[in-house]
């Protein structure tokens, strides 16, 4: 983990190279509380399209409660999902920020949020990217739930930047 001053003198500080792929680094604390707040600005005044990627190739390969549409089944049983998503969305909180990914193969797409929050007593994985949130560009946002699933691992207190 790095520590909250560091974060803080530095800003954004990259801190793991996952894969060939992917980059993680953990945000300073304000930049998540602005990403939080204009996530929140754009659902709630209903310019955001919600798009749940209900179907992953990754997920052929993992026990079905690991799942999006498992674990979305699961939590919000008789609920719309599109609802579903924009309620807890708006509730997530710097606390519940994890990391940051950038996908180097889609250099222009912003980057993904990952955050973590407990359900039912189980720790809920979830990663979203945000096209366009700003308030000048509020009426075209796009928000893209990659993950909303149970983790496969329990988080740890460390695994929080901001806690």
């Amino acid at each position: 983990m790095i520590p909250k001053s560091l974060t803080e003198t530095l800003g954004s500080v990259i801190i793991i190279m996952n894969s060939t792929y992917e980059k993680k680094y953990v945000e300073s604390e304000q930049e998540i509380r602005t990403y939080l707040d204009r996530l929140q600005y754009a659902i709630e005044n209903g310019s955001a399209t919600i798009n749940l990627q209900e179907k992953r190739q990754v997920d052929k390969d993992r026990p079905k409660k690991y799942t999006n549409r498992y674990t979305l089944s699961k939590l919000f049983p008789d609920e719309d999902l599109v609802e579903a998503l924009k309620k807890e969305l708006i509730k997530l909180t710097v606390e519940e920020y994890i990391e940051t990914v950038k996908d180097t193969r889609y250099p222009d797409r912003s980057d993904m949020r990952v955050f973590g929050k407990k359900y039912q007593e189980e720790d809920v994985y979830i990663k979203i990217r945000v096209e366009l949130v700003s308030l000048s560009y509020a009426n075209n946002s796009y928000i893209f739930v990659m993950s909303f699933h149970f983790a496969e691992k329990a988080f740890n207190e460390s695994d929080f930047p901001y806690r």
